[in-house]
């Protein structure tokens, strides 16, 4: 999970009980500290970075390969030449994919295995079908590499179930968000399991208009049409500010939940994360999949672990 959810100690906490703990993408610096303080946490298990191609830089894919980490997943973008990059450096390379043709894409880039997002998960969205649906036609196009199902993940029936149609193993983000040692700020962990609905919107688009699952909030509110449409002022700011996402800086994504304002239409990706100001769980987006409607505790990061394998 990006925008600084998922750091070092909850990828840490995952790796130590026996998931692969997955950090999200932040700055180059903070990666390389992010790689050593999972490797303390979690001696002997395996690191690995979420590379979210629209912001991703030459600087971090060097700190991926410096920081010699073992898995790199490759989210809405990538190509051959990145692929045969890191794999020069020994990385272990996934893409997650939402359609067919992104799937054998992928594997024409040379990828080692991929993720099926489904249409439940929360964020940002590739999928368009049920999870189990768009597994069973990726299968065949994954040619024998591992395949993994995220969306709708939150309980080991549900891993079960994706290992029973032919998963290699589950992601989940929603379930995680929802730990102790999650960087989420805790009024949004608290939406999140008040939770009665999930809006799939562009709203939270500012330099990145891209397809997005989160729980209502004032912004919804105000800018989202009762048909789940968005209103034209933010569809036009959030298209036009398009090539942001190529020169924007880590420090001013950082900044940005705390500038916003529901009642003005430039809402960025970034979510409110632990030490920001509680009103920015109503300027920022609450990112959160169809599981969250299954969730009712915060619990450790190890427990969460154990709930998704209890049943597998």
């Amino acid at each position: 999970m990006g925008g600084g959810v998922s750091g070092p100690a909850l990828a840490g906490a995952i790796a130590a009980a026996g998931g692969l703990g997955t950090l999200g993408l932040a700055s180059p610096a903070a990666l390389t500290a992010g790689f050593a303080a999972v490797r303390d946490q979690a001696p002997g298990r395996a690191v690995a970075v979420n590379l979210l191609m629209p912001f991703v830089r030459s600087r971090h894919v060097e700190a991926c390969r410096s920081g010699m980490i073992d898995v790199a997943v490759l989210f809405f973008g990538g190509d051959a030449a990145l692929v045969q990059e890191l794999h020069s450096a020994g990385v272990f390379v996934m893409a997650q994919v939402g359609t067919t043709s992104e799937a054998a894409q992928a594997v024409g880039w040379g990828v080692d295995g991929l993720i099926a997002q489904g249409i439940e998960a929360g964020g940002h969205l590739l999928g368009r079908e049920p999870g189990p649906d768009f597994l069973d036609r990726v299968l065949p196009i994954a040619a024998g590499r591992p395949v993994l199902l995220a969306g709708g993940i939150a309980t080991g029936a549900d891993t079960q179930n994706a290992l029973a149609c032919g998963a290699d193993g589950v992601v989940a983000g929603t379930r995680f968000l929802l730990t102790h040692e999650s960087d989420a700020h805790p009024a949004y962990k608290q939406r999140v399991l008040d939770a009665e609905r999930t809006v799939e919107t562009t709203l939270f688009g500012l330099g990145w208009p891209a397809r997005h699952r989160v729980v209502p909030n004032a912004a919804t509110d105000r800018w989202i049409r009762p048909d789940g449409s968005l209103r034209r002022l933010p569809d036009v700011i959030n298209h036009s500010s398009a090539p942001l996402s190529r020169i924007i800086t880590d420090s001013i994504i950082s900044a940005l939940p705390r500038l916003q304002r529901a009642r003005v239409p430039a809402l960025s990706p970034t979510p409110p994360l632990t030490g920001m100001s509680n009103s920015t769980v109503d300027n920022t987006p609450l990112y959160a999949g169809e599981s969250a409607l299954r969730i009712d505790s915060v619990v450790s990061a190890a427990e969460a672990v154990r709930q998704l394998a209890s049943d597998a």
